[in-house]
């Protein structure tokens, strides 16, 4: 199974539809949080949620969605990355809740080879998270910097690294 692309397998417009898609548990929420040191009772309190907020529960943080949506993303953008380069912008569209479930999905806006290196070039990609009624969530851009075919012929191929059985 392919791991990432090489720079010339990527093309401007294509989309990578990712899967699968990861339902959001109360757990998954609160150990992000609490692994952050994000203690907001906006994610942590059910009563506060229910009794201050228009959502009147917790709301899943948006760190949360954003690492996985990225996550999501490496098996069809990154991860065959020497870099990831920048995130030019991150927008949270609309809620996630406990018992949602994110999918997501990433464009290919540009790509541009390296002026310093032939053996690498940077992708520029826009990742979408949605919810499982197609309701828009996260959205982002960043700037991966991935490797030519060249680079990776010369470090080991497909798998490099790899090492093999003894008999």
């Amino acid at each position: 199974m392919q791991f990432g692309r090489y720079y010339e397998e990527f093309e401007v417009g294509a989309v990578y539809k990712h899967w699968p898609g990861k339902t959001v548990t109360e757990y998954d929420d609160h150990l992000f949080c609490l692994l952050t040191m994000n203690h907001h009772p906006l994610h942590m309190d059910a009563h506060y949620a229910a009794e201050t907020t228009d959502f009147g529960k917790n709301v899943v943080v948006g760190n949360y969605v954003y690492s996985l949506l990225l996550g999501m993303s490496v098996p069809d953008v990154s991860g065959k990355a020497i870099a990831n380069l920048e995130v030019e912008s991150l927008r949270h569209v609309k809620p996630t809740f406990h018992g949602d479930t994110i999918y997501g999905e990433t464009e290919v806006l540009d790509k541009t080879p390296s002026k310093s290196k032939d053996d690498r070039g940077v992708v520029y990609v826009e990742t979408r998270g949605y919810k499982q009624d197609g309701t828009v969530v996260c959205v982002f851009r960043r700037k991966v910097m991935v490797p030519k075919r060249s680079y990776g012929e010369a470090r080991g191929g497909e798998q490099p690294g790899r090492p093999e059985p003894k008999e």
